[in-house]
């Protein structure tokens, strides 16, 4: 009987923890809401600064990479290199290996991050539902709507997913940051593609990459939570989602 009181009293406590963690996720999630919701608006609404901002730094690109066409064919070839298809499908090759090495937990998160990140970008796409920008010679066309950039949201979240999977099987602080290094640049690069090319907005790339960060930081929260209610010890997000199931990937 004292052992099922001290298990209900260990149970309530436990639980008590985990609310202030929820919570900060739940407000870390939101102060990156918040943005993206006042970026939407000033798009929709065509506020004059963003709009004058968009159209100087679309223009100024234009004019550089359509006098240079080995700049122009690089831009080509990133753009395909960074599909979010290519994201996706990595994603996919490291949850297939998650769940044949039995890391299941840390396989479902991945993969319903990759394809909440996809779901996003497509219905904010059509809540908005901006033009892309135009010119008279494009230097590349694209199908669709503009806001938020799906390269930029899919390639951030395909990243995030995979470095915050694997970082806890990489040994040294030194390797630890490259790869988050690469990371970045990798997001940065693919951003950069988009407005270069003429095919997105500035504001468009900075949704997509405010729309992935909330939504890793939402779901990296939730799987911490699940880890603790798991009986699994507590431990730094940037060290990994869940260091104990990435060793199974290399063992």
């Amino acid at each position: 009987m004292a052992r099922t009181a001290d298990s209900t009293l260990t149970g309530r406590w436990h639980r008590l923890r985990l609310r202030p963690r929820l919570a900060l996720a739940a407000l870390a999630a939101f102060v990156i809401a918040v943005p993206v919701t006042l970026l939407a608006l000033a798009v929709r609404s065509g506020w004059g600064p963003l709009h004058r901002l968009d159209l100087w730094v679309a223009d100024s690109l234009h004019g550089v990479v359509g006098s240079r066409p080995a700049l122009l064919r690089v831009l080509l070839v990133v753009q395909d290199v960074m599909h979010p298809q290519v994201f996706r499908a990595a994603v996919a090759v490291l949850v297939v290996v998650l769940f044949v090495r039995g890391a299941r937990r840390l396989a479902w998160w991945a993969a319903i991050t990759m394809a909440a990140g996809s779901f996003l970008g497509f219905a904010l796409k059509l809540v908005v539902a901006r033009a892309r920008p135009s010119f008279d010679l494009p230097l590349d066309t694209a199908p669709g709507y503009s806001f938020p950039s799906g390269h930029a949201l899919n390639s951030a979240v395909g990243v995030l997913v995979l470095v915050l999977a694997l970082v806890p099987v990489v040994r040294g602080a030194r390797a630890r940051l490259m790869l988050w290094l690469a990371g970045a640049f990798v997001i940065g690069l693919t951003g950069f593609d988009r407005v270069a090319l003429g095919v997105h907005y500035l504001s468009d790339v900075i949704a997509g990459w405010l729309v992935a960060g909330a939504l890793v930081a939402a779901t990296a929260a939730a799987f911490e939570t699940w880890r603790r209610d798991a009986g699994r010890p507590p431990h730094d997000p940037l060290e990994g989602v869940d260091p104990d199931d990435a060793e199974r990937v290399v063992s």
